[in-house]
């Protein structure tokens, strides 16, 4: 079973914690040992596990833009002018895996799970498959 989780960003780049939202996916699914696939499909999103600190969310908004600035000649902006955002979801990638483990996820202290939107505002998806293993 996939469940969807649906929302709008409201920013251009924009950092959403959606671990409590995941946490309620896993516990429904009844599974108590497996894995909890979180994903996105759109190619200017991403998702990531990292704390959801307002500092380092910053940082990284800032790390994002000096990599991978808006407007560097990039080919792919002749077509919709949003290079930089497909190339910044590539590096941060569309999904990451989660143990689940007596029904929860098995994440650090300080570990969340962050949406990353690239080219807001938009209607935005995310996938959550849990298995087991």
């Amino acid at each position: 079973m996939v469940e969807k989780i649906s929302f709008r960003t409201s920013r251009e780049v924009e950092i959403i914690d959606i671990t409590g939202k995941v946490a309620d996916i896993v516990k429904r699914s009844g599974v108590g040992s497996g894995i909890a696939l979180v994903f996105t499909k759109h190619t200017t999103t991403a998702v990531i596990i990292n704390e959801n600190e307002p500092g380092l969310l910053g940082d990284l908004e800032e790390l994002l833009s000096r990599l991978v600035p808006r407007g560097a000649g990039y080919r792919h902006d002749r077509i919709d002018d949003n290079a930089h955002s497909h190339l910044r979801g590539i590096l941060l990638g569309p999904s990451v895996a989660v143990p689940v483990e007596e029904g929860r996820l098995l994440l650090g202290t300080w570990q969340r799970i962050l949406f990353v939107e690239l080219d807001g505002p938009r209607n935005r998806e995310v996938y959550v498959k849990v298995c087991r293993c």
